[in-house]
């Protein structure tokens, strides 16, 4: 019992420094203001001016692309859409559910606004991500990709006659993305909607079958992966939504002043603190992660896709944050709002949105269970494919050692519904934030190239009408 409890205050003693670090904050007129949170928006906001607004006016062009989808003939593993479903089943989760709420509940209202904001300029940094990744990744004499921010991270530093920091933030950005794969919050937040609807209690019982499923489709890979989240994203947001909208509707004579409230708050001292603070960092940091933009897990997924030309995936990869923040978190957030969850006192998290539910229909709290595993499940197939990248690209692609890496993967996800793992998550968040530093720095050197590339795609487009 000793050891135990040495072991265990000797992690929390090093996650508590850990999170200190990644997410030291320095005080403006008494607002806490993290620097991971400047790294993440000043990156954001520079690629929208660069590129000249490409999350705008690249926009229309990203559907067409998506409607296209066409992969014949083309080097990689997985279609367009299916890059794009595997990188939104790793951002759409219980950050959507759970994390707006929180958001909501710190900041109120008014944060909601300040959360489209920070989707919009997401989506330039999902662009030069995802044109990268596709650019510099590595065809494989079997078929199969390498790709992601750790093979540009190389490349940028290579080209500034850096190798040696180039390849230790590779390795570093590799050890991140491994330790931050672990799907504890989504397998926690999970059991803890199913024991609020259904009562039932076991946690080790539930951890396991969860582990067994994520098993059945790790197993096969990537190609699995991404033909289990082509059918499942669709189908969970579809749930989802159509639960949300009924609930909107219900309210629908309260929509104008809802967003008359959302907008007249957001430029309040209050909710200008919450709305920045709330969304992008206790919304990111509570298994939020809105859209992962800047933080390099998902160009993981999209280096992977059947295209000729890296910029044309960047188009669609800008799609992530649209579908994932303006669209899906805004839509939990007006359900928070119409039905004045917020103003609940004792309920945060998911139990304010399941509240905002159940006020409605004293039924729907079962809607949001399925929607919240679906969304759960989804998140962690998809970043038990990311953490496998960065294991390979430190041990190879022996064959033994993969499988070793999915046995590993799938034991810690049994044990995700365990309470009392706060550390863990703490942990977990650290690792993930940390990937965003050698990432972004990555787009700051290779932002110039991208430019290049997109002005000549531009200029290839048009001479071809």
């Amino acid at each position: 019992m000793n050891n135990d409890f040495s072991f265990q205050h000797a992690f929390e003693t090093l996650t508590s420094h850990l999170s200190a670090v990644v997410f030291y904050a320095f005080n403006i007129n008494d607002v806490s203001i993290p620097l991971v949170l400047i790294w993440l928006i000043s990156g954001a906001l520079i690629f929208t001016l660069y590129l000249g607004f490409i999350n705008v006016r690249g926009f229309g062009h990203a559907i067409s692309l998506l409607k296209n989808n066409k992969s014949t003939g083309v080097k990689g593993e997985i279609t367009p859409f299916q890059a794009l479903s595997t990188a939104l089943s790793g951002t759409v989760g219980t950050g959507n559910i759970a994390g707006v709420a929180i958001a909501i509940g710190l900041g109120g209202p008014g944060a909601t606004f300040w959360m489209i904001v920070a989707g919009v300029l997401g989506m330039s940094t999902k662009f030069v991500e995802c044109t990268l990744a596709v650019k510099y990744r590595q065809i494989n004499p079997d078929g199969s990709v390498s790709g992601g921010p750790m093979y540009y991270i190389k490349a940028a530093l290579d080209k500034f006659n850096l190798p040696l920091l180039g390849s230790i933030l590779a390795v570093a950005f590799s050890v991140f993305v491994i330790f931050g794969s672990a799907g504890f919050v989504h397998v926690n937040q999970g059991f803890v909607q199913v024991k609020t609807v259904t009562g039932f209690d076991n946690a080790w019982l539930f951890g396991v079958i969860y582990a067994l499923l994520v098993a059945a489709v790790i197993i096969g890979g990537l190609k699995s992966i991404a033909k289990v989240t082509s059918k499942l994203v669709p189908l969970m947001c579809a749930i989802y939504l159509l639960s949300s909208l009924i609930v909107i509707f219900t309210h629908a004579s309260a929509i104008p002043s809802a967003f008359e409230l959302i907008i007249k708050s957001a430029f309040t001292p209050e909710a200008g603190y919450g709305g920045f603070i709330g969304v992008l960092i206790q919304g990111f940091r509570r298994a939020a992660y809105s859209n992962e933009a800047g933080i390099g897990s998902s160009p993981i997924a999209h280096a992977a896709a059947q295209v000729k030309e890296p910029v044309s995936q960047g188009f669609i990869g800008l799609l992530e944050p649209f579908i994932d923040t303006v669209v899906i978190c805004t839509i939990t957030a007006l359900v928070i709002i119409l039905t004045g969850a917020y103003q609940t006192p004792g309920l945060d998290g998911v139990q304010m949105t399941s509240g905002a539910f159940a006020s409605v229909f004293s039924w729907f709290p079962w809607v949001l269970m399925i929607a919240l595993l679906l969304f759960g499940f989804s998140t962690v197939i998809s970043w038990s494919y990311y953490g496998l990248t960065g294991w390979r690209y430190l041990v190879g692609h022996n064959e033994r050692l993969t499988q070793l890496y999915k046995v590993f993967f799938c034991i810690i996800v049994s044990m995700g519904a365990v309470p009392n793992v706060m550390a863990v998550f703490d942990f977990i968040d650290s690792m993930i934030f940390l990937m965003a530093m050698p990432n972004i720095l990555a787009l700051y050197l290779l932002l110039p190239e991208v430019k290049t590339d997109l002005n000549a795609y531009w200029k290839n487009k048009q001479q071809a009408r």
